[in-house]
């Protein structure tokens, strides 16, 4: 075949082979995945719908189950993000005209006020200062004035590191048949969590953070209450990808083709899950409180304050006061730059008056406090 075209080479690049900056993650995530998971990665990939493949994704499903203590049947991997996650259950959960009731404390419970607004529902709102939570007593009367079809909390708010507390939340909603959905992005694998006993409805979460897995496979459960929901409504899933009647087929034993998975993505959260389920998921928790207790203690030493009230921070991620005169911005490239250390800065309201500094997964070692406190007083002292 005779070639009658120039070839535009104008965007072809010479490239060498990637390489990349090591860096210690303590930021709100990513988190540094542990050796063994990235070499999970590594192993070749085989079809999506190979035998061997659909076994692994029953694994995920039942190590999903554990680490997030339920029996929920439907019980999956997302192929995206925390965000298509969360998505994925405002898209099956909503219908349009539907009553949510969404608890903002934070930029992620902005999100989801602008995501289920998208998908037609009615939605009122809460509201707590950045860095506070909701008492059961303001969840009641929310919950009595608004009659909501869905009460939408963020477990963990990974703007300003602060944990609501859940204890009596179901039985509010079971009175006023609400279906209580919770953001557990920064909460699962490193804070306590009990879905079924807490009569949790819908959840979801991400693989980057608490998991210590690279992104881009999300955690994602419904209750059969839920499911029912789904089954009932008059109107298709407005979200074709991220339908949970049609990739149900695909999780389940139908095994009906509905996308490509990530395969790699799904070894790495296998074996993130079984990391945890080796190590017992309550010791887990356990060493992230302890780690993130070792944390506070050396801030302390140093001077700094945290943001958010002892009792309700998050093990997994801490919200730490810039003090007055230090310019925030310019500390954390320092540490980016000199020190190959990333953290966070503030997000919406507290941006430029926190840094946001993340304990997650593989990262939730005392090693890694002593070498971010030791950076940070080379750092604030110049």
């Amino acid at each position: 075949m005779t070639q009658t075209n120039a070839i535009n080479n104008r965007q072809k690049l010479d490239l060498n082979p990637l390489q990349m900056p090591h860096r210690l993650l303590l930021g709100p995530g990513p988190s540094n995945a542990h050796p063994a998971i990235l070499e999970a990665m590594n192993t070749p990939p085989v079809g999506h719908l190979d035998p061997t493949f659909l076994k692994l994704m029953d694994e995920i499903q039942s190590l999903l189950r554990y680490v997030w203590q339920t029996d929920n049947p439907m019980t999956i991997a997302v192929s995206g993000t925390g965000t298509a996650a969360m998505e994925a259950t405002i898209a099956n959960a909503v219908e349009p005209d539907d009553v949510v009731l969404v608890g903002v404390m934070g930029y992620f419970g902005n999100r989801l006020v602008d995501m289920a607004g998208r998908y037609g529902a009615d939605v009122r709102t809460i509201t707590k200062q950045w860095g506070q939570v909701f008492s059961l007593d303001e969840l009641r009367a929310a919950i009595e004035e608004h009659a909501p079809q869905i009460l939408a909390l963020v477990h963990a708010e990974t703007s300003t590191g602060a944990c609501q507390p859940l204890d009596g939340v179901a039985e509010l909603c079971q009175k006023y048949d609400t279906l209580l959905l919770i953001d557990t992005v920064t909460s699962l694998g490193g804070v306590p969590i009990y879905l079924d006993e807490w009569g949790v409805d819908l959840a979801y979460s991400c693989s980057q953070k608490g998991l210590g897995c690279p992104p881009g496979a999300s955690p994602f459960t419904m209750s059969p209450r839920a499911v029912a929901k789904l089954q009932n409504r008059p109107t298709k899933v407005e979200n074709w990808y991220l339908d949970m009647s049609l990739l149900g087929k695909y999780w389940g034993a139908e095994r009906v083709y509905h996308h490509t998975a990530p395969i790699n993505m799904y070894y790495a959260l296998r074996e993130a899950l079984r990391l945890i389920a080796e190590e017992g998921v309550e010791n887990c928790w356990q060493r992230h409180q302890q780690n993130a207790e070792y944390l506070w203690e050396r801030l302390g030493e140093i001077g700094l304050e945290m943001h958010v009230e002892k009792q309700y921070r998050l093990p997994t991620l801490t919200t730490v006061c810039i003090p007055a005169g230090i310019d925030g911005k310019a500390i954390a490239q320092k540490l980016l730059n000199e020190y190959n250390i990333e953290v966070g800065g503030g997000l919406g309201e507290l941006a430029g008056k926190v840094w946001r500094i993340g304990l997650m997964g593989y990262n939730s070692r005392p090693e890694n406090v002593d070498r971010l406190i030791a950076a940070l007083k080379e750092v604030l002292a110049k």
